[in-house]
């Protein structure tokens, strides 16, 4: 199977022809010299603000083919690959996704894709895409922002009236619609994204074990999620970092990774994440994680590099029982569940507070290690403050 980029019109053959970077029809050529969409190495502003918010959608067509087809603004080569990539029209499995997203390089990407049956427009196509990159974590309202581009591209088969929707989503923060729906920007808040997983699910797969995965998000170590399903990757990673709800920190998460090699680079490149991979492979690949959950046998691994800073003790096992306790009770929703584990993590964090000292005309205060010694912790104990302090970037350099 081919993937690629089809360049229509006059320039590229026979077929429909739209502009590389704009709405309407054009025969301009497939890709510029610099790597730009139809544009020419000198549009580097364009490329960064591509890699930030931009529309695409790439179309199979009945010979199996999978093209990019259009972008807005513009795209780079580098990015072309990852989102051909990530979405599942090029996967020999054939098996159709119908929403995916990830993050690479601080940018989210959101695709939708959905089969054409009797569509008029698309006589030619028989499925296709639709990528969406933004700055924001927020799955539920680009799938339902994909949707409704999705419906006007099945209906139109143009990217024109797709372009119209976006701008003023862009701008205003509304779409509206009769025929295809509507959509408001601000119907979709951030923190309902943080709180759409289930704590409770993951306790009731790992139970006590979930402890690992707090200590790890705790102490920023790098995690990855195999599990042969996509789906399942995406729905367990997503919930992760609210364990850790002090800091709603949602950009450790890339939930769609592959073993590719600019992939990896740029996964290595942060501290600590939760990264999620459908490839059995990762697994031979502890230069990657600290923690290895294989979410499809329900086992967690720790790696020997951080067996030391994980040791578990009477306070793991204290804060293990709270999380089993609180999301095992009928009564509390996830959202209680996620605010008694916070609870706990801030009762932690003042106790480091009381160990540190503001010296040296540092604003930040710095563990007073003495202090940490004095109090007779147990050893394992002693040992999670000092890791966590060190994480929360407390410890004198």
């Amino acid at each position: 199977m081919a993937a690629g980029l089809r360049g229509h019109g006059p320039a590229g053959g026979a077929g429909r022809g739209w502009g590389g970077a704009g709405p309407g029809r054009g025969g301009r050529k497939a890709a510029g010299p610099g790597g730009e969409d139809g544009r020419g190495g000198g549009a580097a502003t364009a490329g960064r603000r591509a890699d930030r918010e931009h529309l695409s959608t790439i179309e199979k067509d009945t010979n199996g083919d999978a093209l990019w087809v259009w972008c807005y603004p513009s795209v780079t080569a580098e990015l072309r690959s990852l989102l051909l990539r990530k979405c599942c029209l090029t996967d020999e499995n054939k098996l159709l996704h119908t929403f995916v997203f990830g993050q690479y390089k601080r940018s989210w990407f959101y695709i939708t894709t959905v089969e054409v049956q009797d569509s008029p427009a698309l006589k030619k196509v028989t499925h296709f895409s639709v990528v969406l990159m933004a700055k924001d974590f927020n799955p539920e309202k680009y799938a339902a922002f994909t949707r409704i581009l999705c419906r006007i591209y099945l209906k139109h088969g143009s990217p024109v009236k797709m372009m119209e929707s976006y701008i003023a989503v862009l701008t205003k923060g509304i779409c509206q619609s009769e025929e295809n729906g509507s959509f408001l920007s601000k119907d979709f808040d951030a923190r309902k994204a943080y709180l759409a997983g289930s704590i409770k699910d993951i306790v009731s797969q790992f139970g006590m074990e979930t402890v690992i995965l707090y200590t790890a998000l705790m102490l920023k170590k790098r995690i990855v999620v195999y599990h042969p399903r996509i789906e399942a990757i995406q729905e367990f990673t997503r919930t992760l970092p609210a364990l850790v709800w002090h800091r709603q920190d949602w950009s450790i998460l890339h939930s769609y990774v592959h073993l590719n090699e600019e992939e990896v680079e740029a996964l290595k490149a942060c501290t600590g994440y939760i990264a999620g991979f459908t490839d059995s492979e990762v697994s031979s690949r502890p230069d990657l994680y600290d923690v290895y959950v294989n979410l499809a046998d329900s086992e967690i691994t720790i790696s020997p590099v951080v067996k030391e800073a994980m040791t578990m003790g009477k306070l793991h096992k204290e804060i293990g029982q709270l999380i089993v306790q609180s999301a095992e009770d009928p009564e509390k929703s996830d959202s209680q569940v996620i605010k008694d584990i916070s609870l706990k993590t801030k009762e932690i964090l003042a106790t480091l507070a009381s160990l540190t000292e503001v010296s040296d005309g540092n604003e930040k205060p710095t563990l007073n290690s003495e202090a940490l010694k004095q109090k007779r912790f147990p050893p394992a104990t002693e040992n999670f403050l000092f890791h966590l302090a060190a994480a929360e970037q407390m410890l004198k350099i």
